[in-house]
């Protein structure tokens, strides 16, 4: 399949042949007909990579603070392999589509195959023919609402959010700061709610647009405008300002905030949507009492792996309004036609052509808020389903090279692409036959960096190809056991990075494996004995008289809640 990929080193855009997704538990395979292009989101990041490394830290600070943890912990050249390596990988771009399921994974209940649904989330709603995602970042689309305007499902559930947050009331008056794509949306749900609005942008024609989807008034943030703008939210509140504002723009600036200040009433609520200078005029705010909240992204739930990935839903008599059911509202405005998306859909682009509009967009050639890609809707004996391999090398099924051990790797981390693939790629003696990896554009990184003959993601063909000898499992912790077991049971030798299983259980099932199939070849990679401390200390104490029991504590920085050492 074809995947819009950046890299953020070079800023290089490109569409890349890259593995389906392979179709795991808790998710649906989803065929992607429509996917928005989030201009001000997507364009700060293609804009970022285009900025030397210092340029970069400046606008990152808060990469640049992991990077400093990371020098800490592990030590300058270490960091600085791991800092190089992401930033020399392709990355994804895209977190709004409306697609097709494919395929309903393991868990899954209450989706079908066939069915038309919207998706969410920078890591699973790409800008890829194909994409899977997991269950609470999916909601099914009204027959009412079409596939090019549910493909805007996200970014209406950001603005819904952000309405949620004011927690604006029948009757109010509301000032939106910012009519992009997320400020045209949050007028017309604040119009939907019964509140009165009006707006500021400095685009006249998004001004005008967002006139005509139901604002009172709105105006650019000149002097002369904003008279007008100050008289009007007067006029609508008896003379005591705006009751709620709603920031959308973004930038370094401290205008909008400062311009939030002046129109809000005392004791207003303050909303920052999007991603804004927040260097609060102190004394003003002090003296009318106002209230700044935060609006994180699509709802409670964003952020959160329990929810987002593990599938574990809030309950509704305590979460009313997670992401997921978020989706699922927005979509029901623009279905009963509270919400109408035409008027904002600048442009629908075949997805060939996605590198040409990124380049427009960024070079301002094309202006617009609301643009959407179109894909192929390719014949279903056509379609490459979830694990087919992507080979760019020898062949499937091609005579191996004489005399080299002929490897298969499963898992392209962190950890694997810095300490692991890179000796595997420089041994003459070994040959990379195929990568497995979870997402589509890993394995591609993989295969760009490490020349593996193919890559996929589905690491159940890698198993059962028989040119293979020996497998290295280079996976999450809590999924080495497993995938050692079936990889005994396909008789290949094994590398498994530590731990080799995390649960008494796991263990139990990779020691019946040995025992059922005889095939012992397995070794962890258990590499503190080669840490040059070690190293050292074992030089020094020369050979042990009989057997000894070490015990030593190695400082690896405070753990998460959810980790396995806990």
């Amino acid at each position: 399949m074809r995947q819009i990929a950046q890299n953020y080193r070079s800023g290089d855009l490109t569409l890349v042949d890259v593995p389906v997704p392979a179709l795991r538990p808790g998710g649906v395979l989803v065929r992607t007909s429509y996917s928005l292009v989030s201009v001000g989101t997507e364009l700060m990041k293609v804009d970022e990579s285009k900025l030397s490394l210092l340029g970069k830290a400046r606008a990152r600070p808060d990469k640049v603070q992991q990077v400093l943890t990371s020098v800490a912990q592990q030590g300058a050249m270490a960091t600085y392999r791991k800092a190089m390596n992401q930033l020399d990988s392709l990355t994804p771009l895209g977190y709004s589509l409306c697609g097709v399921i494919e395929q309903v994974g393991p868990g899954v209940a209450d989706l079908r195959i066939g069915q038309r649904v919207a998706c969410a989330g920078n890591d699973y709603a790409l800008h890829a023919e194909y994409n899977w995602v997991p269950r609470n970042l999916v909601v099914p689309v009204p027959d009412e609402v079409r596939s090019e305007h549910a493909a805007f499902t996200t970014v209406g559930a950001i603005a819904l959010h952000g309405f949620r947050q004011s927690e604006a009331r029948l009757g109010e008056v509301a000032c939106v700061i910012g009519l992009g794509l997320v400020g045209q949306l949050l007028v017309q749900i604040l119009v939907a709610a019964g509140v009165r609005v009006v707006g500021i942008d400095l685009s006249q024609e998004r001004c005008q647009l967002a006139e005509k989807l139901g604002a009172d008034l709105c105006a650019a943030p000149d002097p002369q405008a904003l008279t007008a703008v100050t008289d009007r939210i007067a006029a609508l509140t008896s003379g005591a300002g705006a009751d709620h504002v709603l920031i959308t723009a973004g930038g370094a600036t401290n205008q909008p905030i400062e311009l939030a200040t002046r129109l809000a009433r005392d004791r207003a609520s303050v909303v920052d949507v999007g991603k804004t200078k927040l260097d609060l005029p102190w004394t003003a705010w002090y003296e009318k009492e106002l209230q700044l909240k935060l609006s994180r992204s699509y709802g409670p739930g964003r952020y959160d792996q329990d929810y987002e990935e593990r599938g574990i839903d809030y309950p509704r008599s305590y979460v009313r309004w997670t992401e997921g059911r978020n989706l699922g509202a927005f979509l029901d405005l623009v279905a009963r036609g509270d919400v109408d998306l035409q008027p904002l859909v600048s442009e629908i682009v075949p997805f060939e052509d996605a590198v040409e509009l990124y380049q427009d967009l960024s070079s301002h050639r094309r202006q617009g808020i609301g643009f959407v890609f179109r894909y192929r809707d390719e014949p279903s004996a056509t379609r490459r389903l979830a694990g087919t391999e992507v080979a760019t090398g020898r062949a499937a099924g091609a005579a191996p090279v004489s005399g080299r051990l002929r490897v298969g790797v499963i898992g392209a981390g962190n950890y694997a692409t810095s300490m692991v693939l890179p000796h595997l790629r420089d041994l003459d003696e070994v040959e990379i036959v195929e990568i497995a990896t979870a997402t589509s554009l890993s394995a591609a990184n993989a295969q760009r960096r490490f020349h593996a003959g193919r890559i996929s993601t589905d690491y159940q063909g890698l198993l059962e190809d028989p040119d293979i000898s020996t497998v290295f499992v280079l996976t999450r912790h809590s999924s080495h056991a497993e995938i050692v077991v079936r990889a005994l049971e396909a008789g290949k030798a094994v590398f498994v990075e530590k731990p080799l299983a995390v649960t008494p259980e796991q263990l139990a099932a990779i020691v019946d494996a040995v025992e059922r199939t005889g095939n012992d070849r397995i070794m962890v990679g258990y590499n503190r004995r080669f840490a040059p401390l070690l190293v050292d200390l074992r030089r020094s104490w020369g050979s042990a008289a009989g057997s000894q029991h070490l015990l030593y504590t190695v400082n690896a920085g405070r753990l998460s809640d959810d980790s396995w050492y806990v």
